[in-house]
């Protein structure tokens, strides 16, 4: 009997929800050069929620410069074929005119307050996925962009995939210097408090590591989540998603699921993330981190004014220390290198003919994680490797370590030690292959598939 996800993906797929025009802003330098920005005034928006139940409304928001009609089309992306996404709805043409620039306040925060070109109630038919609307204008310049929210649901499922939206929002400088890590002065990189970033706006171009125009107002989805969740629905499984905003404040959804899995770049976390995610694998639940420089960052979640919605904003508030305790290894930001296999004969390894000393090149980047500062019973280290890039600085830095570790009731922890890890279990349409400083992925892997299939297996029982 198929699953859910396997009944979902024999519907016909397109290739249509890929952005093929586009148009950035470019801001004149003192030199009287000019530069690409990262934002697309042509055509933008931003939705009211992050993530939505079947029955649930969400609300489009869309400014449109110079004003024109537009169009919506809405996209739930998997496999479908090889095809990457299949269509669902088509809206519009709206009337499409500019929206006002929020002031910026103290802390920096724009908070955009536009008017909803329209509401869409969330059929009860459409599944658990990552949904993209594409907006299109109408009229020169023929530019497009997204806007991206996730739909999840109340179901048992094998596999519920947290999509990193907080990570994807710190990193967000729309309309130009408004990330977190931008505090006004010319410091790159500004690391400190007294900066907030929020929901309310559209995500501008992706601008760390890769230049990604075709990703505009996606967040870094199509980059570092999408080939895990393109490969876990051409492999079968029955999956479920949702936002690092669920983790937060819906928990129950670790109820419903026997794998949890942090991917690709899931760096920004509240204390009430972890306690979640702690409580769940002491239940049974498996947490694979199949990600790199996980639970860095502490953050505090504000609501905003007007909004139904308790957590529409959030100002960093110090690092984690106490990460390993959870993941089984150590946060660090940058750092490339091969995956490099500590201890063949574990049954991670299974099918994978690899042998002590054998190497993944380049699977580790840009950021990972490192030897954990703390031991935790029957933990076994899997792979180990030094980097090249990290700057390293302190003990341990430069040195990565992928780890697992027995939960109480017969389920794993495992942690892959690196953002890259999905690269190397496909390249779907659309996607955009990683390339760092020091570094470089050569694709998708047999090695890293098995891997990952012989993980997932274990942890739902096959």
């Amino acid at each position: 009997m198929p699953n859910p996800t396997q009944r979902e993906n024999t519907q016909p797929g397109t290739l249509d929800w890929q952005i093929t025009k586009f148009k950035f802003d470019y801001t004149p330098t003192q030199q009287g050069t000019l530069i690409r920005g990262l934002r697309s005034s042509a055509i933008e928006g931003y939705a009211s929620r992050t993530s939505v139940y079947p029955g649930d409304s969400i609300e489009l928001k869309v400014s449109v410069y110079p004003e024109c009609p537009f169009t919506v089309d809405m996209y739930r992306m998997g496999y479908y074929d090889g095809k990457g996404g299949r269509h669902q709805l088509h809206l519009g043409p709206f009337d499409g005119g500019e929206q006002p620039m929020p002031m910026e306040t103290v802390e920096r925060l724009r908070e955009c307050d536009w008017p909803s070109c329209t509401t869409i109630v969330i059929p009860d038919d459409w599944a658990s996925g990552v949904y993209l609307a594409k907006l299109t204008r109408q009229a020169p310049p023929y530019a497009q962009s997204y806007i991206i929210f996730v739909v999840k649901q109340r179901r048992a499922t094998e596999v519920l995939l947290q999509v990193s939206d907080l990570t994807w929002q710190a990193y967000n400088k729309w309309p130009g210097v408004n990330s977190i890590y931008d505090d006004g002065t010319p410091e790159l990189w500004y690391q400190g408090p007294n900066v907030r970033v929020g929901f309310d706006r559209p995500y501008s171009r992706y601008c760390q590591i890769v230049d990604a125009p075709l990703s505009s107002g996606s967040g870094e989805f199509l980059l570092w989540e999408f080939p895990l969740a393109y490969w876990l629905e051409a492999e079968g499984y029955d999956v479920t998603y949702c936002s690092n905003l669920d983790l937060h404040a819906d928990p129950s959804l670790l109820d419903k699921c026997r794998v949890f899995i942090s991917v690709g770049h899931d760096e920004y976390w509240t204390r009430d993330m972890y306690d979640h995610a702690t409580a769940a694998r002491d239940k049974g639940v498996s947490l694979l981190f199949l990600s790199g420089n996980a639970l860095y960052h502490e953050i505090i979640p504000y609501s905003s004014p007007g909004s139904a919605e308790s957590f529409r904003s959030f100002a960093r508030k110090k690092r984690f220390t106490d990460e390993h305790e959870l993941m089984g290894a150590r946060s660090y930001g940058p750092g490339y290198g091969d995956w490099t296999v500590a201890k063949p004969d574990h049954w991670v390894f299974e099918g994978t003919g690899m042998k002590a000393g054998d190497r993944i090149p380049g699977l580790i980047g840009w950021e990972y994680h490192g030897i954990p500062l703390k031991e935790i019973e029957g933990m076994e280290l899997l792979a180990h490797s030094e980097l090249i890039g990290t700057g390293a600085v302190t003990e341990g830095d430069g040195k990565h370590a992928a780890v697992i570790y027995p939960g109480p009731h017969g389920n794993w922890v495992f942690n892959a030690g690196t953002i890259w890890w999905a690269e190397g279990l496909s390249s779907p349409p659309g996607h955009i292959p990683a390339v760092g400083t020091f570094g470089h992925v050569q694709g998708p892997d047999p090695r890293v598939q098995r891997i990952t299939r012989n993980l997932l297996d274990r942890c739902i029982g096959r």
